[in-house]
């Protein structure tokens, strides 16, 4: 029984890790690999050693996408897990509908990233400004996408807007583990909502806070598709995002491996904000 066992764990396991390296691990070192030369992607290269990163370094506008990114990603981060918990506490109040309020919310997530950025496009370049037109309201006269001030805006707006399905299911997932005596002694106790949020719910569901915050926060680090289709990056670098630099540069800048340092650099990063984030929310946590 035991041989059987290991003979389907490893023919399922063998092709799994064989496409994993061929698609995920060989590309990575790949990369590693060529950041330490000055291949354009394509034509012969040499070795120029620490040179591209050192060059990334030096470079204002990687360190504007660097700060673009991580402040996107940190008000990014916090409106999405506020507007995620409220929206789980709300749903999984005695509220009639609540399945199918659920199904509603989930929506956006699955919807894919790219169309609903187009269409968020349009609304914010055409729908909006007509209707603040017509009906005299300045805020919305105008086309924040155009302006390099306010364009993050609306790509925040855009990426909580689908980001916060996700968090509220997990959010949900925590709700229903919490033992409803402890509402009831506290209702008996006289507490309040907001004590009975901070003495029993929140603290029951830092769990699921925790892996929240460094979901979102990795995956708002690596935004992308909401940029390409709300704004391209602009107007001029103001949106731009590294992700989107090391695309523009590695494969339409002729700069593949002055771009491999930075996707180098960014990974280091990102490493270590999720391990940051997690060492600090699990010490509060304790």
């Amino acid at each position: 029984m035991k041989k059987s066992f290991n003979k389907v764990y490893l023919t399922i396991m063998i092709p799994a890790l064989i496409i994993f390296f061929v698609l995920h691990t060989y590309p990575l070192l790949q990369g590693v690999f060529y950041s330490f030369t000055d291949w354009k992607g394509y034509g012969n290269f040499e070795f120029v050693g620490l040179k591209n990163y050192f060059n990334v370094f030096k470079d204002d506008r990687v360190g504007h996408a660097y700060l673009f990114t991580i402040g996107f990603a940190i008000i990014s981060t916090v409106i999405t897990n506020i507007v995620s918990l409220a929206l789980a506490i709300g749903l999984n109040s005695k509220i009639s509908f609540k399945r199918s309020l659920r199904g509603i919310y989930f929506l956006p997530y699955i919807l894919g990233t790219l169309v609903i950025g187009y269409i968020f496009n349009f609304i914010f370049s055409y729908f909006l400004p007509t209707i603040g037109k017509n009906l005299g309201i300045a805020l919305l006269a105008n086309n924040i996408l155009g302006n390099p001030d306010l364009a993050w805006i609306g790509i925040v707006i855009v990426a909580v807007w689908q980001s916060t399905a996700f968090n509220t299911i997990l959010y949900l997932s925590g709700l229903v583990t919490i033992d409803p005596d402890l509402y009831e002694a506290a209702d008996i106790d006289g507490a309040t909502s907001w004590i009975k949020f901070r003495e029993i719910t929140f603290p029951l569901i830092a769990p699921f806070f925790i892996i929240n915050v460094v979901v979102s926060m990795k995956n708002y680090l690596m935004v992308f598709d909401q940029i390409v289709a709300l704004t391209g990056g602009g107007p001029g670098t103001s949106t731009e995002s590294i992700s989107l630099l090391i695309y523009k540069g590695g494969f339409s800048g002729g700069e593949f491996a002055y771009q491999s340092a930075n996707a180098v650099i960014f990974f280091i990063i990102v490493v270590a904000i999720s391990l940051f984030q997690i060492k600090i929310l699990e010490k509060r946590n304790a």
